[in-house]
């Protein structure tokens, strides 16, 4: 009885996270802090969510571990993937100053030797 009550805690909480994930993907206004927004907190919200599905039916409690630990490994490698292309490709962060003012010209472009 009491690993429901965690378990639908665990639930709310990841779907608040995932919630907050997708607004942060939204809001974002590069594909480098949508990236962080997305995996992080998506991470988290996924992570809790089927934690908690298997705390409420604990006979797929095992099955959704094997889950968790792949999801936990696999975003923050995914989205390390993505960003490394965005940046391969010449995509360059959103950058402000403290007026509002667009930055770009500023940043001098470095090459990658990789």
């Amino acid at each position: 009885m009491i690993l429901t009550y965690i378990g639908i805690f665990l639930v709310s909480v990841g779907v608040l996270f995932l919630f907050l994930g997708a607004l942060g993907i939204v809001r974002m206004p590069d594909v480098y802090t949508r990236l962080q927004a997305g995996t992080k907190a998506t991470t988290l919200g996924a992570l809790g969510t089927i934690i908690g599905v298997g705390l409420i039916q604990p006979e797929w409690f095992w099955k959704t571990l094997i889950i968790a630990i792949f999801i936990a490994i696999s975003n923050p490698i995914s989205s390390h993937a993505l960003a490394r292309g965005s940046y391969k490709s010449g995509i360059k962060p959103f950058l402000k100053d403290d007026d509002g003012i667009d930055t770009y010209a500023d940043v001098e472009d470095e090459e990658v030797d990789r």
